[in-house]
């Protein structure tokens, strides 16, 4: 007894998709591989722990500024803490900070940690008006039970040349 169907149609097609789903699973293996740096992960402070995310994976983490955390140095190095209900992580960004950057405000920023658990970002984004949130941010504190949406509304846009777009 054959494995194979007894129609010759039948068999070319079998052939047909025997020879053309390793070519296909072998693009979108490389496509993936090939993107494995471009994609950004959104973590809050208690994701990122809970995740236990290794040093310079490129992430992005998103919270509140806690107030009472800035330090700013001469050297223009800035450190700040961004906390969600249950975890903080200390932020270091070497830079100008947005002009909408406060204490107690919403923040995403891209970087990676370091080996002391440190995230060292390399840009931060600021919410741009008392009504705007980024839709991870919010999402992630409406989970935690952190939302405060009087009035608030989270972005239903997307980010480019960091600025959202609707």
């Amino acid at each position: 007894m054959s494995l194979l169907p007894k129609s010759r149609k039948a068999r070319r097609r079998l052939m047909v998709l025997a020879v053309a789903a390793p070519v296909v699973a072998l693009a979108v293996g490389l496509a993936l591989w090939g993107m494995r740096d471009a994609i950004s992960l959104f973590y809050t402070p208690a994701q990122a722990a809970a995740a236990h995310v290794p040093a310079g994976r490129k992430v992005q983490l998103g919270g509140l500024v806690k107030v009472g955390s800035v330090v700013k140095h001469p050297d223009g190095l800035v450190e700040f803490v961004v906390a969600d209900q249950r975890s903080t992580a200390l932020v270091r960004y070497q830079g100008d900070l947005p002009d909408l950057f406060r204490e107690g405000q919403g923040i995403v920023a891209s970087g990676a940690f370091d080996e002391s658990g440190t995230f060292v970002a390399k840009q931060v984004l600021a919410k741009h008006d008392e009504r705007y949130m980024p839709r991870e941010v919010s999402k992630a504190l409406k989970e935690q039970g952190e939302w405060r949406g009087d009035g608030a509304k989270p972005a239903y846009g997307s980010y480019q040349s960091g600025k959202p777009t609707t």
